[in-house]
């Protein structure tokens, strides 16, 4: 793909997403936008207790974790994660849904920004990426958002992100696109994150479940 190419692949995207959540309130706007509220919210309240159990529902306030939500959407996750302590940053690349994020508050930083645009002046014991990776539909777009969210992981830090545990590509609708499980070992491996777990959501047909990948080196 030519740079003219991603430029309006990224600027389709960001017009997309800004859409959807200017039309959409509530969790649906970054849900699963064919549920209703109260699917959203079981659904939203089911993830969030498997990142707690992930990450920790607790913090020291004298050592916080550092933790990043990239691709937060109007920060129901960032927000829930700075209620146990932690402290969070969060961007989105969507300027509709950070200013709903900032409008709700909560303790999070919040900022507009793509997944490989984002740059921080110190590292990051968890980075969170949930349900966003696979609306990433070019691959050197995936591939370099991915890649710039590695290096945002402190050593024995962990990248978690969210896709299917599969063996070959599976494109589904116009915006989704599961990559396999090896895709994602054959980026981050050779910068030293190992593949630790994989956690499924559970959550009636979804597929979807936490990768986790534990930076060694």
């Amino acid at each position: 793909m030519t740079d003219r190419a991603a430029t309006r692949t990224a600027e389709r995207a960001r017009a997309y997403w800004d859409s959807r959540h200017r039309e959409h309130v509530g969790l649906t706007s970054g849900g699963h936008i064919g549920l209703d509220h109260a699917g959203n919210e079981i659904f939203y309240a089911q993830r969030l207790g498997t990142l707690l159990t992930l990450i920790g529902d607790l913090s020291s306030p004298r050592a916080p974790l550092f933790v990043l939500d990239a691709g937060c959407g109007k920060g129901h996750f960032a927000r829930a994660l700075a209620r146990c302590g932690h402290r969070v940053d969060a961007f989105d690349v969507s300027a509709e849904a950070v200013t709903h994020a900032r409008a709700d508050g909560g303790g999070p930083r919040y900022a507009v920004a793509s997944l490989a645009d984002w740059r921080s002046p110190w590292p990051y014991d968890v980075v969170l990426c949930v349900d966003v990776l696979f609306h990433v539909l070019d691959d050197t777009e995936w591939s370099a958002g991915l890649r710039n969210l590695a290096s945002l992981v402190r050593l024995t830090g962990r990248l978690i992100v969210t896709d299917e545990d599969i063996g070959e590509r599976r494109p589904r609708g116009d915006y989704i696109v599961h990559r396999p499980t090896a895709a994602y070992r054959a980026e981050l491996e050779p910068l030293g994150l190992r593949h630790t777990l994989f956690e499924p959501y559970d959550f009636r047909e979804n597929e979807v479940g936490f990768h986790v990948f534990t930076r060694t080196r």
